[in-house]
């Protein structure tokens, strides 16, 4: 049951993003070209999944526990430290070079294009690479 839901979500992710045209990544370059060829869309893409998130959390949230899971698993540590800003400041370089962040990939995966696939083994190595330079500074 667990994996029919989790494939259920997915599909209704993966076509969101491909019907609102994030996997291509000149749409979402052209966000960030503001100069140039400015196309706002992703901002309302962004927008929206803000709006069912806001009201996705607190339906949620409301619950005992979630559907799939015993009790709900919420990230105990809050604070914005170096490493949460520079994660996301790299996340966003990588999106802005690339044109494409990990959820629009995925999807993105199906429609064959060589680029994708550079960028999923690219995001592949780098999680590999982030733990042990962790790992590393960690001993």
């Amino acid at each position: 049951m667990r994996f029919v839901l989790f494939y259920g979500i997915g599909l209704i992710f993966g076509f969101g993003i491909a019907l609102s045209g994030m996997i291509n990544p000149a749409k979402v370059l052209n966000f960030f070209d503001i100069a140039g060829t400015w196309d706002p869309s992703l901002a309302f893409v962004m927008g929206g999944a803000l709006a069912v998130t806001f009201v996705g959390y607190r339906i949620v949230l409301a619950r005992p526990a979630p559907l799939a899971e015993p009790r709900f698993q919420l990230p105990a540590n809050r604070r914005i430290d170096a490493r949460l800003i520079g994660g996301a400041a790299l996340f966003g370089v990588g999106w802005g070079i690339a044109g494409f962040c990990p959820g629009g990939a995925l999807p993105a995966l199906g429609a064959g294009v060589a680029a994708v696939y550079w960028f999923v083994g690219a995001l592949i190595a780098g999680i590999f690479a982030a733990k042990a330079i962790l790992k590393a500074f960690a001993d």
